[in-house]
């Protein structure tokens, strides 16, 4: 059994949107940022921008699809490492830095481990063609 079940379509309906909108009010709930606010907007910006990548993503959900889905990957791959950095870069304690580095595993784990491969298309090269016999 492949440990590889995150495809497009459910890094789609069932990911893009929801964390977003948890990245937006998750903050807010666990009170983050006493220490620093920087601790609570970051992932309220971030929230916002995976948003708008997620509309304008080429899968299911997006709305504009202009953006192809091995870029928006690699998106989520940079926040999950923007994610790791932020609590040392900006001296988070506690929950923040905990709150970042959770997000950070889910984040890399879900988009590499988990991810799995797109399935290719039929190239032209065996298009057409009889089969032998």
């Amino acid at each position: 059994m492949s440990l590889r079940f995150i495809t497009k379509s459910i890094h789609a309906y069932l990911i893009d949107y929801p964390v977003a909108i948890v990245l937006i009010a998750a903050p807010f709930v666990l009170d983050l940022g006493q220490n620093n606010p920087v601790a609570t907007w970051l992932s309220v910006v971030v929230g916002a921008t995976a948003l708008l990548l997620a509309a304008l993503t080429d899968h299911p959900t997006g709305l504009v699809r202009i953006i192809p889905y091995w870029l928006h990957l690699w998106v989520d791959r940079a926040v999950g490492v923007l994610f790791i950095i932020a609590p040392f870069a900006f001296k988070f304690v506690g929950l923040d830095a905990w709150y970042y580095w959770v997000l950070a595993a889910a984040v890399l784990l879900t988009t590499t481990v988990l991810n799995a491969p797109e399935e290719q298309l039929a190239t032209g090269s065996t298009l057409g063609r009889r089969a032998a016999g």
